[in-house]
């Protein structure tokens, strides 16, 4: 499961969501806001993400994590919009018979989410500065140039 949510992540819920009486491990990521980047103190966050592109992304993410580790459930919660700092940003969480298993299928989904979601992260600072983080289509402050870009068949040197 991926959704996103406009709402505050109640991690608790999340877990649940992965419990089966088969599990031996659940592992559980938070990725929370912290109140300083790059030596600049953060006010506050707000993310934008292409909701359609996400999920489709975020499946083949799910399947390539379950075809590669043990796995019973996976549930992925990325926020959008204004976050404050210690929000949890985004939660991951994974069920699996064994511990291993659990970990690195965890460490692998929240690294593969944060390179290929388009999830814009904009952060604001205490001196009234604003940038887009991470994001290599923003341009100017704004990532309108992204749905030209999608829009486009991507084509192979294979």
């Amino acid at each position: 499961m991926f959704s996103l949510s406009e709402q505050p992540i109640v991690e608790f819920d999340l877990k649940q969501s992965v419990q089966d009486v088969r599990a031996g491990a659940i592992c559980v990521f938070e990725g929370r806001v912290r109140n300083h980047n790059d030596g600049k103190a953060v006010e506050k966050l707000s993310y934008e993400a292409y909701a359609e592109l996400c999920v489709n992304e975020a499946a083949r993410i799910l399947a390539e994590t379950r075809d590669n580790f043990d796995v019973l459930h996976i549930a992925v919660l990325h926020r959008v919009g204004d976050l404050a700092i210690n929000d949890v940003a985004v939660c991951v969480a994974v069920s699996s018979v064994h511990r291993d298993d659990a970990f690195k299928a965890c460490r692998y989904l929240i690294d593969e989410i944060k390179a290929r979601l388009p999830i814009w992260k904009r952060e604001t600072y205490a001196d009234g500065s604003v940038v887009w983080v991470n994001c290599q289509f923003c341009a100017n402050n704004t990532h309108s140039s992204y749905q030209s870009v999608v829009a486009q068949p991507q084509r192979s040197n294979v």
